[in-house]
């Protein structure tokens, strides 16, 4: 199944708090999750909700669904696997590149290890992206 997209009606993301809303508490079927409240074009907003997330809930296109919207009230916070972590904290020079990273772009470094399908592949992603990170690239692009 594709990305599928949410559309929040206005009144709810005026109770959000409006424009000023990011990111969201969603309880999907009563699993909360972590969003992003995206802007549409021509105003309004919408949430996204990856292919990996609806696998992972049994969500299938058209399928109605039950979801709560809550204000995240730590919107910056992002969980590192424990191999990003511990290899960020043994290498200063890629731990100071990556707080001058987006959180959006933290959020997509971390996806993209959480997809690995096995802990070699997990390994070797979080070894790539921290080398890059401390010899001054971008996470994702060979230098």
């Amino acid at each position: 199944m594709p990305t599928q997209i949410i559309v929040v009606p206005p009144e709810v993301v005026e109770g959000l708090g409006g424009k000023a809303a990011k990111r969201v508490i969603a309880r999907l079927n009563g699993h909360p999750e972590r969003l992003g409240l995206l802007p549409l074009n021509g105003g309004g907003r919408y949430l996204m909700l990856r292919k990996d997330l609806c696998r992972a809930l049994g969500i299938t296109f058209g399928q109605e669904l039950s979801i709560t919207l809550s204000p995240d009230p730590n919107p910056d916070h992002i969980d590192l696997p424990a191999e990003l972590q511990e290899a960020l904290t043994a290498w200063p020079e890629a731990e100071a590149a990556f707080q001058r990273i987006n959180n959006a772009g933290k959020r997509a470094m971390v996806r993209y290890l959480e997809e690995a399908k096995t802990a070699e592949t997990r390994a070797r992603r979080t070894v790539q992206m921290v080398e890059r990170l401390a010899r001054g690239g971008h996470p994702f692009r060979a230098v």
